[in-house]
């Protein structure tokens, strides 16, 4: 009896054991390194010339990180505050009990399918002047016609949050419509006795109740736009110029273009603490909820 129970005890460790190694040393093994690596003097290949924090102050004298940083605040913005109000508005359409909901909701949760660079080159054909929008209305006889959004430095970044936003604008739809649908009715009801109006009711009952949903979709949207890699190289390329170059491209051409690992590896440590501060707050205090009270 002793060594079934030990055995029964002992299988889930043993199944768990390949996976959790394979996290260990593929995740936060290969973070490691990064970090190492940042305090190096690497170029085309790893090697242990310790220099300290000296990559620090290198990339943030770079004026192609800054020219990155900043166009992460515009994106990251964008991308956030369109996504979340285009959720919210149609997580609230659906919500009215409408005909046809099943489909509007796939129709919605369909750029989910997509994988990134899948969006980003679709978006590319129908925004490339040469092929999508432009040549299209020109054909139909308005010669004068123009969508150079693409290969404008000024408007090439808002190309990138249009895709964005397109592609997750769903995924913001059904968590707001998952807190809508679990919504206190009695409380509605109440408001509804009271005489308020929908839309009142709306704007001082459900979307204040709504606030975790907000800080969840923001927590998740903020960690997408910061890594997002695939979308900017499909779409863009970074491009024109550094009009699109974000910290995930500056890493990845840092790294494997310019052979300059060291300073690639710390534009990476800068993304990491950059979703950590986003992070670490919500799941301390999604943790902190969760306790029962004392």
């Amino acid at each position: 009896m002793k060594s079934s129970g030990r055995l029964r005890r002992a299988l889930p460790i043993a199944v768990l054991s390949p996976s959790l190694l394979v996290v260990a040393v593929g995740v936060y093994g290969f973070i490691a390194f990064t970090v190492v690596v940042s305090f190096t003097r690497a170029k085309m290949f790893p090697n242990w010339d310790w220099v300290g924090l000296r990559q620090y102050p290198r990339l943030f004298g770079n004026s192609r990180w800054e020219t990155a940083v900043d166009n992460m605040l515009v994106f990251g913005s964008l991308y956030i505050l369109a996504s979340s109000v285009l959720g919210l508005g149609m997580a609230i359409l659906l919500d009215q009990k409408i005909r046809a909901e099943g489909v509007l909701r796939t129709i919605y949760l369909y750029p989910l399918a997509l994988s990134f660079i899948v969006t980003g080159v679709v978006w590319q054909w129908i925004l490339n002047p040469g092929l999508g929008i432009q040549k299209m209305v020109r054909s139909w006889g308005f010669e004068n016609f123009e969508l150079r959004w693409i290969t404008d430095p000024d408007l090439a970044i808002y190309c990138i949050v249009l895709a964005g936003v397109w592609q997750v604008a769903g995924f913001s739809m059904a968590m707001f419509l998952s807190g809508l649908r679990g919504m206190n009715e009695e409380v509605v009801s109440a408001a509804r006795i009271d005489g308020a109006p929908m839309w009142r009711i709306y704007q001082r009952v459900i979307i204040p109740a709504l606030r975790p949903v907000f800080l969840t979709a923001f927590v998740v949207q903020a960690h997408l736009a910061i890594k997002s890699y695939d979308l900017v190289v499909a779409l863009t390329q970074g491009g024109p110029g550094l009009a699109t170059q974000l910290p995930s491209t500056f890493m990845y051409s840092t790294t494997f273009t310019r052979n300059d690992m060291g300073l690639g590896a710390a534009s990476a440590v800068m993304m990491l603490l950059a979703v950590a501060a986003i992070m670490v707050p919500y799941l301390y205090s999604e943790l902190r909820s969760e306790r029962p009270a004392s």
